[in-house]
């Protein structure tokens, strides 16, 4: 059975691309254009692991993922956050922080490679 990933982006064209890279690489996706019912989707899918941007309409990805890992429902769901304007490695060990951080614009394999660690552990 693949991997479960659900994808977080705004950007419609951005959600395509991951979308066809990470169906190619053998996941299931769902993917959201906002954060609003991030919660339904997580009980209702179940992700072995989330994937989103930090700056998604009207939202921050940083507060999203502090609420997954702040629920015992779902904290155990690696959340990999991914951003063109913020550099987050430096918070990656506070409370509430995601698994991890990819940069905007992310090499295919780096971000599978990241996917992977995560999924691994």
């Amino acid at each position: 059975m693949s991997k479960k990933i659900l994808v977080l982006d705004d950007d419609p064209d951005i959600l395509e691309i991951l979308s066809l890279i990470l169906v190619e690489a053998g996941y299931d996706i769902r993917t959201l254009t906002c954060g609003d019912n991030v919660f339904d989707h997580l009980n209702d899918f179940q992700p072995d692991l989330v994937l989103m941007d930090v700056m998604l309409a009207g939202m921050d990805g940083r507060s999203i993922s502090r609420n997954i890992k702040e629920n015992h429902l779902t904290s155990s769901v690696p959340v990999i956050l991914i951003s063109g304007t913020h550099d987050l490695v430096a918070s990656l060990h506070q409370p509430g922080a995601p698994n991890d951080f990819v940069a905007k614009p992310f090499d295919i394999d780096y971000l599978l490679e990241r996917i992977e660690k995560q999924l691994a552990e």
